[in-house]
């Protein structure tokens, strides 16, 4: 009955920077019977009693970000810290997962560049026959058409960029960069690898490792069947 503060419990897989996090930004149900519109958001300190963070995941990229359970029990907070309005929650959570498809985007061109950074000097100065690998042309058609891919890539994450900066519609563009600069990411980093032969399967160079990190592109901030999903329905809404 005190109003002074909530009592929080609950627990959640799959939290990014768990381990390091010195604030939470947690959502709960504040109102059960109101459903959705209960949600309401809070800042919580991370050393807060009953705060548990469990072991992080062994995952197969991102390893330089913790990914654990967080388990709160009993956890005390105080109405204060509560972000935004009470009941405004989901609404705050769904435009925080919009705009953050384009940084999804952002960083799996970064990704495909990054390859391109590492791949094409290597192709440039290594010889097969007396020739540099990046001089013959059944090597030029395959890197030609995937830095195609990543400029269309980045001018799409350009273009999302725009429309939200410019408080226009973007979610639909936010979707396509997310699912498109994913797929992109995933084959340059693929085809890097080839590029460098037997040197890019090993962890002397980064290639593996975004190799490994661009896989979650096409998971995390909802998944690519998840874009598509959402791309037809705003589609169909235009013509309505």
């Amino acid at each position: 009955d005190d109003k002074s503060y909530y009592l929080i419990n609950g627990s959640k897989l799959w939290i990014s920077n768990a381990k390091e996090a010195g604030v939470f930004l947690l959502f709960a149900n504040a109102d059960p019977a109101k459903g959705y519109k209960g949600v309401t958001a809070f800042m919580v300190d991370a050393q807060s009693e009953g705060i548990t963070v469990g072991n992080p995941e062994n995952k197969l990229g991102l390893r330089a970000s913790s990914t654990c359970p967080v388990t709160f029990e009993d956890v005390k907070v105080d109405a204060s810290d509560v972000l935004g309005d009470v009941g405004l929650g989901y609404k705050y959570c769904i435009n925080i997962l919009n705009e953050g498809r384009i940084g999804i985007g952002a960083q799996q061109v970064g990704i495909a560049k990054g390859c391109m950074d590492v791949a094409l000097p290597y192709m440039l100065e290594r010889k097969q026959f007396g020739t540099a690998i990046a001089d013959f042309q059944g090597m030029e058609h395959q890197y030609a058409q995937l830095a195609t891919e990543i400029h269309a890539a980045e001018v799409m994450l350009y273009n999302a960029c725009r429309l939200k900066e410019a408080g226009l519609p973007f979610i639909k563009e936010a979707s396509m960069v997310k699912l498109y600069a994913s797929q992109v990411a995933e084959k340059v980093a693929s085809k890097s690898i080839e590029w460098l032969g037997g040197i890019g399967f090993t962890k002397d160079l980064i290639a593996e490792k975004f190799y490994r990190d661009c896989k979650v592109g096409s998971i995390y901030e909802g998944t690519s069947n998840i874009q598509l999903q959402t791309i037809a329905k705003l589609m169909k809404a235009e013509l309505a």
